[in-house]
């Protein structure tokens, strides 16, 4: 499940949490947003189950951030484009993809799950 992002001091806790993180910073105006924001759905399921223990430590954490109602969020993590997708671990970014690209997303997401 994807979870959207509402305050800046939600994303900042989430950073911080050390958790395995990929962020969708994306807008509803967005044509190519649009086309992958389903896949990225999928993704989360599919990377995690729901009948797995939520808690675990491989768990991936699936956000996504509206580039127009939280802009400090996506001017702090340098958002050029949209779809721009980063990931996160141990409160450090990790990875980025720029663009609607679902095979390069599936890779940034098994690079984070490693």
């Amino acid at each position: 499940m994807v979870k959207a992002i509402t305050s800046t001091a939600e994303f900042n806790e989430l950073i911080a949490s050390g958790k395995k993180v990929i962020v969708d910073f994306h807008a509803v105006w967005c044509g190519p947003c649009k086309v992958i924001s389903p896949k990225f759905e999928t993704f989360s399921k599919e990377y995690n189950p729901e009948s797995e223990n939520p808690n675990k430590d491989d768990e991936i954490v699936f956000v996504k951030v509206d580039v127009d109602e939280l802009p400090d969020v996506s001017a702090t993590a340098g958002i050029r484009a949209m779809p721009t997708f980063q990931t996160y671990k141990d409160g450090q970014k990790v990875g980025e993809l720029l663009g609607a690209d679902v095979a390069k997303l599936k890779k940034l997401i098994e690079d984070i799950k490693a």
